[in-house]
């Protein structure tokens, strides 16, 4: 059977669709689903690259109806000043597509708010934004959130006593692994809520990505390193397009049609795995629990609204 590609997608005229991240992956969903006709909404840090992610969708499909707006996910009240707007212009949001994030940097760095820079980059402000956007996408006919995690999720659990490093000493590895944990389990924890609300909420594992922004922090000793430092074996390199078909895939597949709560690797519905030394991929228990989803859910209600 033929793997799924972005070309797959089917016609999305009429819906609305946010994807975070102005490079790499997010420009490449953004592409696909702009492609398929979706009104596309690019969001990120970034005005100018935001206007690059922006003209060069325009140049490959001239009758794209796609335009850039600023959210910086390390900021509740930037991500509150997003969902604000955006609520105002869009009747409604079919598809959200949680992709932009930070990955190992070396040294522990906080955001605006106070939070451990990936957990809360990676998550908080993720969840920040699809709750703030939870009426608009309420209002869709079967909207669609995909929540972009990793392998890294088996680095480690979401550790609830510590969240952000004030009582154990700083590791990039094990923070972007919570902060990837946490993705999965909003997922989970959105697909018990939201369901009623005809909301389907997924989680994927876009793949080992070629040369993106988000590994600006890492060295090639990190790369070769990697076995070591995480006891995984790095699945096979994928380019851009083959990653953000994952991504396409939970969007707007046919074949997603009714799941939420799940989450994918290669277009698929992952294994469990109960031990992650040499896995090349599969998702680990932890982040399926509906008591861990549920904990986390509370959580990070409490540390999003307190700002």
């Amino acid at each position: 059977m033929r793997k799924w590609t972005t070309a797959d997608i089917p016609s999305q005229a009429g819906r609305t669709a946010v994807v975070t991240g102005t490079g790499g992956l997010g420009l490449e969903t953004a592409l696909a689903l702009a492609r398929a006709g979706a009104d596309t909404v690019v969001a990120g840090r970034s005005a100018e690259k935001g206007a690059e992610a922006v003209a060069r969708i325009s140049t490959e499909v001239p009758s794209a109806r796609v335009r850039f707006e600023q959210l910086d996910l390390a900021s509740l009240a930037s991500v509150t000043a997003f969902a604000t707007r955006l609520a105002r212009r869009e009747r409604k949001v079919d598809l959200l597509v949680n992709n932009a994030g930070v990955m190992v940097p070396p040294t522990k760095r906080e955001t605006e708010d106070g939070f451990e820079l990936q957990f809360g980059t990676n998550h908080l402000g993720h969840f920040a934004l699809a709750t703030g956007l939870h009426k608009s996408l309420a209002a869709a006919d079967g909207a669609r959130v995909a929540a972009v995690a990793s392998i890294g999720h088996l680095f480690s659990p979401v550790v609830f006593d510590d969240l952000h490093y004030r009582f154990r000493p700083y590791d990039q590895w094990t923070s972007y692994g919570q902060s990837k944990s946490a993705i999965v389990l909003f997922a989970v924890g959105a697909a018990q809520r939201w369901a009623d609300d005809g909301i389907a909420v997924n989680a994927l594992m876009p793949g080992n990505i070629a040369s993106t922004a988000l590994a600006r922090h890492m060295g090639p000793d990190d790369l070769a390193n990697f076995g070591q430092q995480t006891d995984l074996t790095l699945p096979p390199v994928k380019t851009i397009e083959q990653g953000a078909a994952t991504s396409v895939l939970v969007a707007a597949s046919p074949d997603v049609e009714g799941v939420t709560g799940r989450y994918y690797e290669d277009c698929a519905v992952a294994p469990v795995v109960q031990e992650r030394a040499g896995h090349t991929g599969g998702v680990a228990p932890y982040v399926l629990d509906a008591n861990n989803a549920e904990r986390l859910w509370q959580i990070s209600e409490e540390l999003t609204q307190q700002i």
